[in-house]
């Protein structure tokens, strides 16, 4: 296996063959992905030179790399030390120097420092590690990719040297160097590494990159992005424009030994493909040969051209409550009716299913043979449990609502959001069932998120701070997609926010959006003036650091003395 040090001169030199493009558009994009592999490079040029001089002038060398405008300190980009024991000997902070920063997390739960000296300690003297960090006056955490390099000083001591660039997205270098160590971890300790990937704190997980294994008949081992493929045979899977995208792999690496492979393939938590590069090597577990991987999306790729229209939530609503006056005058007369192909109850992907409030199944549009089993226990592939969802809706007072959650669409081995319209509903017996009706991939509106918020306003309503822990619960009914509530006290206090939690805590009232204006007084005036409004700003979506267009829901709620602002929001499409 190559050394890190060959790996990255190699992807130096890939660097530089990449500036050879001509023509505007391509010059264009050349200088704007350039900027970003010159700073990488830059990065570990600065890193090594501040190790060369801490190898040659020992700890003197502390007092160069704090000097601020220097080349090893200036704006975002300083040289920071740490010894093995993990205590911050230089940093542009100094009040991160002089203390033991081993149990330092980022807003994931990832351990940053513990990370960091095991980039340059465990399997190489230098490495990268990926964790999320405030920059410098920002409120908000992005993600930060570290280069470290382990150093001996005169005295014998080693130290870890390192720096740091601000880069939301995942870079060739960086998926390199994370399926090395994975293969020298799969090396060391055979199938026992694969919980390793798995792990969202761990360094194998970071960005939208994640680690893949497959065998040699072509089934998937590890693939923490879609969990639901492991365990399947996926040598025959196409992408979206007809390769053979696994086949490929392994050719690859039977040729080269690693390489890259180009394909099509959704992101984590999307449905629809995008361009992907993915570097593949190989391990061995005994005698098995198993391909590793890891990839990057491509800046700017296209995706894969969305399905036909869908129905709009305001449609399916109509439709579920329509059928829901069938039910109660026909009963069960009318499931025949709904079961026939092809009419407005049963087209295309959808279709009406009843269930008793006890959770058996009793008609099924589309499988009737799965009619009669009991399926309140039904989980999605995030592990939601959406059956005890859909009953405990059926239930409330208004007995109607949308639940979301995570399967794969017929024909298809992604999973995809599917959002469900149910609808509580009296028999002519007298007994009660719930109906409802589903769609893959429902564009978010208004209906759903006020659907959301109002729910959310009356647990708070109903519970007070005990909500709290409910609201921020991922497998829970109050977040999807990249969809989540959010709770404010009338000061302005954010108080509830899973998306990101480092603000929860900050009084928020004076945080201008990019367009300078006052998003939290404003939705806080508008809900305590007139009890619930629409409010828009621009805001960085969960996950990612560009601004975008935001539509919000507040609701005013009184809890005893207390008065909160609970409100969600969604990325208009338009």
């Amino acid at each position: 296996m190559k050394s890190k040090r060959s790996i990255y001169s190699g992807m130096i030199l890939f660097v530089i063959s990449l500036c050879i493009f001509t023509g505007d558009r391509l010059a264009a994009q050349s200088a704007q992905k350039s900027t970003v592999r010159d700073a990488v490079t830059d990065i570990m040029q600065l890193v090594n030179e501040a190790g060369a001089v801490l190898g040659l002038k020992g700890e003197s060398a502390f007092k160069d790399f704090r000097a601020t405008g220097s080349r090893w300190n200036k704006g975002d980009r300083y040289i920071f030390v740490l010894d093995r024991a993990g205590n911050m000997l230089v940093h542009n902070d100094p009040g991160m120097e002089g203390r033991n920063h081993l149990e330092l997390r980022d807003v994931n739960g990832k351990y940053i420092v513990k990370g960091i000296l095991a980039s340059a300690t465990t399997l190489s003297p230098e490495g990268w590690y990926h964790y999320q960090w405030p920059e410098p006056n920002g409120i908000l955490p992005r993600w930060k990719s570290t280069y470290s390099t382990l150093v001996k000083a005169p005295s014998g001591k080693e130290y870890i040297v390192s720096c740091g660039m601000y880069d939301d997205r995942m870079q060739r270098i960086f998926v390199v160097d994370m399926v090395q160590d994975a293969v020298a971890k799969i090396t060391e300790r055979g199938k026992l590494s694969f919980p390793l990937f798995h792990d969202p704190q761990g360094p194998f997980i970071a960005k939208d990159a994640y680690v893949f294994v497959i065998d040699a008949k072509g089934v998937d081992l590890v693939n923490p992005g879609f969990p639901n493929l492991e365990g399947r045979n996926i040598m025959d899977h196409k992408d979206t424009q007809g390769k053979y995208l696994i086949r490929e792999m392994w050719k690859m690496v039977r040729d080269s030994g690693s390489g890259w492979v180009d394909y099509m393939w959704p992101k984590p938590g999307e449905s629809a493909s995008t361009q992907k590069s993915a570097f593949v090597s190989t391990a061995k577990i005994g005698e098995q040969t198993v391909l590793v991987g890891s990839g990057v999306y491509l800046s700017d790729a296209p995706k894969a051209a969305p399905s036909a229209k869908k129905m709009k939530a305001a449609d399916l609503m109509s439709l579920v409550r329509e059928a829901a006056s069938v039910l109660e005058q026909k009963g069960e007369k009318a499931f025949p009716e709904f079961r026939q192909k092809g009419t407005k109850w049963n087209r295309d992907d959808t279709y009406l299913f009843v269930w008793t409030l006890a959770g058996i199944r009793v008609m099924h549009g589309a499988d009737p043979k799965s009619e009669g089993a009991n399926v309140r226990d039904l989980k999605d592939n995030l592990d939601r449990p959406y059956g005890r969802m859909f009953l405990d809706t059926a239930s409330t007072d208004k007995g109607e609502g949308w639940v979301h959650y995570m399967n794969t669409e017929p024909g298809d081995i992604f999973p995809v959001w599917k959002s469900s319209f149910i609808k509580r509903v009296t028999f002519p017996s007298g007994e009660m069932h719930m109906i409802g009706c589903g769609i893959y991939n429902m564009e978010m509106d208004r209906t759903f998120i006020e659907d959301l918020v109002n729910r959310s306003a009356k647990l708070v309503e109903t519970e007070g701070r005990a909500a709290f822990p409910k609201l921020r619960d991922k497998t829970g009914p109050y977040r999807f997609m990249d969809i989540y509530v959010f709770v404010d006290d009338h000061r302005g206090v954010e108080l509830v926010n899973p998306a990101q939690p480092s603000l929860e805590g900050k009084n928020l009232m004076n945080i201008k959006d990019a367009k300078g204006n006052f998003m939290v007084r404003n939705y806080v005036n508008s809900a305590l003036n007139k009890g619930s409004a629409w409010t828009e700003y621009h805001w960085y979506r969960p996950g990612e650091n560009t601004v975008t267009r935001k539509l919000t829901y507040v609701r005013r709620v009184k809890v005893g003395k207390d008065t909160y602002i609970v409100g969600s929001g969604y990325y208009p499409s338009k």
